[in-house]
């Protein structure tokens, strides 16, 4: 198995090191060390209290013992929702990807109980699935539409691909490709025409491939894209099952489904040249980040089915934006970039990282958002679990991997994605070893100073490719201490080709000025309103910061000037937003009514002048319970 086997530069996130259709490829999480203090603080309470609290959640509420009474080592029934599996391997997932960073003894002792008892319950045909065990035996397959096992068997699938990228392990790999073989056996060509009611085994089926190159299982994740549309799924929009992929162009139905399927259509793309396919998700894509996304980079507007809705259907008090389907457009949104290295893709995941998925998980690491409005009245708090858990084992393995996002190589060279404090070392196409240091202040601070450290030849020559996020105008790039040229533009990545040599130092500086960010005009829940943004990230007001006015009153007169300051005894550390800007609440004709004429007399309240303390989107409701809103009014 050439892939995942090395136990230094195999641990990829996604594999397209081998794939002749992914311009980029990608860096193992292994090689890559955070020492910022942003994401490496999140990602050690990641491991130190998120995913042994989710742990516990699983023992508690019988996910583990499924499995257990599964393979008949304990007595009883089935507990929770029939897909409550996928819960145990994403968790499986994370705790690989955390293992492959080192440091966690007691997770991977526990990992390795959990697989034991994953790998017992598998039947002898390589079926497996906890809820169709024993009496439900007979209803395996009997309605892939709303059941969800191939659901469950892609995560599965995804859990063993990568504990074996993180320990050369193949004990679940194995697991995992007789579970393949199973679905195989039933659903192909001349087979069974069929598809998950719930995409997620489709990506999952690609990485097998690339961890195995076992063509089957590219050739089994090629037949279940190519299902849909065909109603053998029920033929509705919620499933995206109303067409054939290479004929949508909006995205419709339930958001995660969504996003999982066409972060398949893009793996899938890394593997053939399919003109047909490139079309429709780039038809999807633009549909997703022009019409139907949120300033947060949340997606997915609708409670009802927690789907799509219409074009500029982007309510905020009422949002879904579940955590889920931003972690789905982060992997759709890495996947298209590794096709050709568009800034683009990459604007996107910041964006959603930074803002609509870090919301999903509270400052101390143990209770979690379903959906993330971008309004709310302070009755929605996080929870420390749910009965439909799909959402904390998800952030968890994101946070987890996260290294293996930062960087990619290409045959020019090396490129350079989100930006934040680290060490790397990897290797350029030619073989050359190349080490970095990064340091940053990431995203309170946009100076990035990139050193090229030890063991390059004297004559390597190689490109630098950094990305200039789509928010940032006039950022200056110099090596050595001399500008590098023409001026980088936003949204593209900047190639600094040249002779490298130990020592270089390219200084990258991203001004952070506060930014009043209008939405189109067609969306009119936004109407005469603004959001702040500085850098990457989206801010909010909350009650607690405004005494006894009503955020909802908040007016930004033209013109305001704010400020941005660094506050270490708040919310771990942020950089809030402050300035004097005005409250003015409705005029006193509307005491006791809803409606009135247009045009009457008018009370006009005077305005007041308040103090604004604005704080980024993903820290609020980590205080006491109060009002919240993104986007405030004008005057």
């Amino acid at each position: 198995m050439p892939n995942g086997s090395d136990a230094r530069f195999g641990a990829f996130v996604v594999d397209t090191s081998a794939s002749p259709r992914a311009r980029l490829k990608p860096v193992s999480i292994r090689s890559v060390k955070l020492v910022d203090g942003f994401w490496q603080p999140r990602r050690r309470i990641n491991r130190d209290v998120t995913l042994p609290s989710q742990h516990r959640q699983l023992e508690e509420t019988g996910r583990i013992d499924n499995f257990r009474l599964a393979s008949g080592r304990k007595r009883g029934k089935f507990q929770g929702i029939f897909f409550n599996d996928s819960d145990v391997y994403k968790w499986i997932e994370a705790v690989s990807w955390t293992v492959a960073s080192g440091g966690a003894p007691e997770l991977a002792r526990a990992l390795d109980d959990v697989i034991g008892e994953v790998a017992a319950a598998q039947q002898e045909d390589g079926y497996l699935n906890t809820y169709f065990m024993f009496d439900r035996a007979k209803e395996r397959w009997t309605n892939i539409r709303d059941m969800h096992e191939m659901y469950c068997a892609g995560h599965l699938i995804q859990a063993a691909v990568a504990h074996f990228r993180a320990t050369g392990s193949t004990r679940l790999l194995d697991v995992a490709r007789r579970l393949s073989d199973h679905v195989g056996s039933v659903f192909g060509p001349g087979k069974r025409l069929g598809a998950c009611g719930h995409e997620e085994i489709e990506m999952a089926l690609v990485e097998l491939y690339r961890a195995t190159r076992e063509t089957r299982h590219l050739d089994l994740a090629r037949f279940l894209v190519g299902a849909r549309g065909k109603g053998a799924v029920g033929g509705s929009e919620y499933h995206q099952d109303h067409a054939p992929i290479r004929e949508q162009d909006k995205v419709v139905g339930h958001a995660v489904r969504a996003m999982y399927f066409y972060s398949a259509g893009a793996d899938l793309l890394a593997e053939d040249s399919d003109p047909g396919l490139r079309a429709a998700l780039d038809k999807l894509w633009d549909n997703t980040t022009t019409r139907r996304m949120y300033v947060t980079g949340a997606v997915g507007a609708r409670y009802e089915g927690e789907a799509f809705g219409r074009d500029y259907e982007l309510p905020n008090e009422r949002a879904y934006a579940e955590t889920c389907a931003g972690i789905g457009l982060a992997y759709w949104a890495w996947r298209m970039l590794q096709l050709e290295g568009r800034a683009e893709y990459a604007d996107v995941m910041e964006r959603v990282l930074y803002n609509g998925i870090l919301s999903g998980i509270s400052l101390d690491g143990d209770k979690y958002f379903y959906p993330n409005p971008l309004e709310n009245d302070g009755t929605y708090r996080r929870e420390p679990w749910f009965g439909c858990a799909c959402c904390p084992p998800n952030i968890a393995r994101l946070l987890a991997s996260l290294p293996g996002y930062l960087y990619g190589t290409s045959a020019e060279g090396l490129w350079v994605h989100l930006y934040a404090a680290s060490a790397a070392e990897l290797r350029l196409p030619s073989g050359e070893r190349l080490v970095l240091s990064v340091k940053a202040d990431y995203p309170w601070d946009g100076f990035v100073r990139i050193e090229i450290g030890r063991d390059l030849a004297e004559t390597t020559e190689f490109s630098v490719f950094l990305r200039i996020p789509g928010w940032c105008a006039g950022a200056r790039i110099a090596v050595n201490g001399s500008s590098a040229g023409a001026d980088p533009r936003p949204g593209t990545y900047h190639e600094i080709r040249r002779i490298w040599r130990a020592g270089d130092a390219v200084e990258l500086r991203l001004p952070m000025p506060v930014r009043t960010i209008e939405s189109h005009p067609y969306l009119t829940e936004n109407a005469g309103r603004v959001a702040l943004a500085r850098g990457p990230l989206v801010y909010c007001v909350e009650a607690v910061d405004h005494g006894f006015v009503d955020v909802r009153d908040l007016k930004l007169p033209r013109g305001t000037k704010l400020e941005a300051s660094f506050r270490s005894d708040l919310l771990g550390g942020v950089t809030v937003l402050s300035g004097r800007i005005t409250s003015r609440s409705p005029d006193p004709g509307w005491q006791g009514r809803l409606y009135r004429d247009a045009g009457g007399r008018e009370e006009k309240c005077a305005a007041r002048d308040v103090a604004l303390v604005a704080i980024p989107y993903y820290s609020w409701a980590n205080r006491e319970p109060g009002r919240m809103r993104v986007w405030l009014g004008t005057e």
